[in-house]
């Protein structure tokens, strides 16, 4: 059975300051889900406008907490480069060892027509995977300006039931070397690892950085 992860990002309003507002939840069928992880980010020298303005290139840099009062790191997340639409991040251990590496290629920037993410773990092969599928982008594409048209009639009519656009595809499945060891289900945003050897810590930093990209974007407060 396959692990599998989610994240729970809350509204900034009425938090207490001294403990941090998103969590990590993780299962493996055994029992329900527990909290395993606490995002934050880590601010620069410059704090949230540096951070901000970073961020505006790709780059991310966050904290994965054992506990919501900051008392023991889970892993670092770190930006090596970001660039041009492609941005290589660091996942880190407690102790500064290396678990793994994220790559994320924008739209049009990198190799394809998805966004592409490519996941190594240490000693691992590639595991690269392209948000949601060439199908679903095309009807997606095609039903733009009708969903254009929601958008500005939900703008001057304040009526029950008329809502936003749909989100674009965002369903995404890393294959490597013939197998599928990560999937990430649009569906309650959750994380599966199908692969048993997988280090959940990985897990957890990418579904960070897959919902830090998403249109509910957990890290762009600018308080």
């Amino acid at each position: 059975m396959s692990k599998v992860l989610s994240m729970n990002s809350v509204g900034g309003r009425g938090q207490d300051p001294g403990k941090v507002r998103d969590s990590i939840d993780f299962t493996d069928g055994s029992g329900p889900a527990r909290v395993v992880a606490y995002p934050e980010r880590e601010l620069p020298p410059g704090g949230i406008p540096a951070y901000l303005a970073a961020r505006k290139r790709g780059a991310r840099a966050f904290v994965l907490w054992a506990d919501a009062h900051r008392r023991e790191r889970v892993a670092t997340v770190v930006t090596q480069s970001a660039a041009g639409g492609v941005a290589s991040f660091q996942v880190l251990g407690a102790h500064g060892e290396h678990i793994g590496t994220i790559v994320r290629e924008k739209t049009f920037r990198g190799r394809g027509l998805r966004t592409r993410w490519t996941v190594t773990p240490p000693g691992g092969p590639d595991a690269v995977g392209y948000k949601g599928r060439i199908v679903w982008w095309f009807v997606w594409w095609l039903c733009l300006p009708l969903m254009v048209l929601i958008v500005l009639v939900s703008v001057f009519d304040s009526s029950p039931g008329v809502g936003g656009a749909a989100r674009g595809p965002r369903r995404i499945r890393w294959c490597a070397g013939g197998r599928m060891p990560l999937e990430f289900r649009s569906g309650g945003d959750k994380l599966h690892l199908h692969e048993p050897d997988l280090d959940w810590r990985l897990g957890a930093a990418l579904v960070a950085l897959v919902r830090s990209f998403s249109a509910v974007r957990w890290d762009a407060m600018k308080k």
